[in-house]
């Protein structure tokens, strides 16, 4: 993509609303633009973002065995009824009256459609366990939206919902979540600690949260030091295995929200407890019968007997992930993107537009990393170099190759590692091989 033609309107100032580095960066990128209160547009460079965290997240569900549906954002307001949530859910719920005096609802969750479509699809024990899920914008009506898309009232996200004929499969089934979440996050250079955390308004027994460290995070965590360098999961697992021991040693440490901390517990661990702040990433929760009791959504067990499904839910904040990571790996130049969520792999800088040696040499790198599968932009503008430097350092991107006359004519281009700040003169057939083998 040439950057003259991409629509990235950055700014040179901090947005006086902007109170986070996240919101901050995302606003002066280009990546999105605000609606009304908690409600943003996503403009090309932050949904290529986007996109490329919810692929992450759908590869994910579907190596777990998870199936993807898609469920409408409206809702009626009768199944909520069932499950004797619609009164209890609060202002927060966005209420519908549609033109026919119907009650509805724009979702903030949706336990209540999934088993709807589970009790009029699955009639017997023979067609568990199931685990479905989809990718859906939501809203829910926050007093205070703040932080960008940090806090806003329309997300992105993804639930997924299980569905067991017991306590056992259930548990085996929260299990391989709890070890997809951990893959997940780590694919998008994360590393999240899970917490037992309350399930709110969703309900449940067993529920933990998925939180990454980040100096601005809203919540104050604490948790053994050993926690941090646990190895993750293998790349190669079989999920058919049995996860119990990979969850035990996650959760047997000491790991907590300032809402569920111990003070006792805490002063025993002394130089090993680490306090910081953490950003919620996901969520999930086992909620047992909570659900297919109230809404009738029963199977035929082994016996004969027609019993309630055993439930859980998955969430990831898809939207809210943008956000968390720019919050965990910036600097004061701008967002350092991890490679495998980055909106482009690589940003050429032309130094000399309209030099004909540089132009050439940048559209010959250009075309030929894009034969090769990389996703390049390409900064050809007629700017100044400071102009194209700050612009490619707030943007984030993995890699920069920077060309000028001098080196050009030495057969040389420089090539600057954004995280690192680590620059190599390298020739152009150097660069290419390099990529080449990415």
């Amino acid at each position: 993509m040439y950057l003259s033609r991409f629509l990235m309107p950055t700014l040179k100032e901090n947005p006086a609303e902007a109170q986070i580095v996240s919101h901050r960066y995302m606003m002066r990128s280009g990546m999105i633009r605000q609606s009304s209160a908690g409600i943003y547009s996503w403009l090309p460079l932050g949904l290529r973002v986007l996109k490329k965290i919810e692929q992450i997240v759908r590869e994910e569900q579907n190596f777990a065995g998870c199936q993807e549906l898609l469920m409408p954002t409206i809702q009626p307001a009768t199944i909520w009824r069932e499950s004797g949530r619609y009164e209890d859910y609060g202002k927060e719920m966005l209420r519908i009256t549609d033109r026919h005096e119907r009650e509805m609802l724009y979702g903030p969750t949706n336990e209540e459609l999934i088993t709807e479509i589970f009790r009029g699809s699955v009639r017997t024990y023979k067609d568990l366990p199931k685990l479905l899920y989809h990718i859906q914008w939501k809203f829910r009506d926050e007093v205070r939206p703040r932080f960008g898309v940090m806090r806003g009232r329309e997300f992105l996200m993804k639930d997924t919902y299980s569905f067991d004929l017991n306590f056992d499969g259930a548990k085996k089934t929260y299990n391989k979540m709890f070890v997809a979440y951990l893959r997940t996050f780590a694919r998008m250079g994360l590393r999240a600690i899970p917490m037992a955390a309350d399930s709110g308004p969703i309900g449940g027994d067993m529920s933990h949260e998925f939180l990454i460290l980040a100096d601005t995070g809203e919540s104050e965590v604490f948790c053994h030091k050993d926690i941090l360098s646990f190895d993750l999961p293998k790349d190669n697992i079989d999920y058919n295995e049995d996860f119990q021991p990979i969850v035990d040693k996650w959760t047997e440490l000491y790991a907590a929200t300032d809402e569920k901390h111990n003070l006792s517990q805490e002063s025993l661990l002394a130089e090993d407890l680490v306090s910081a702040r953490g950003i919620e990433v996901g969520h999930i929760f086992y909620f047992g019968t909570k659900y297919s009791k109230a809404m009738n959504a029963l199977i035929s067990s082994p016996s004969g007997q027609e019993i309630p499904v055993e439930m859980g839910s998955y969430g990831i904040g898809i939207s809210r992930l943008v956000a968390g990571i720019i919050e965990a790996s910036h600097d004061d130049d701008g967002i350092i993107w991890p490679e495998s969520v980055a909106p482009f792999d690589i940003g050429i800088i032309n130094l000399s537009s309209g030099n004909e040696s540089c132009d050439s040499a940048c559209e010959d790198l250009y075309f030929r990393l894009g034969n090769a599968g990389l996703d390049v932009l390409y900064d050809e503008r007629d700017e100044r170099a400071g102009v194209k430097f700050a612009n490619m350092d707030l943007i984030g991107l993995p890699w920069q190759i920077i060309a000028g006359p001098r080196g050009i004519k030495n057969g040389v281009i420089e090539l600057k590692n954004r995280a690192t700040g680590e620059k190599d003169e390298m020739t152009l057939n150097s660069v290419l091989n390099k990529f080449a083998r990415i």
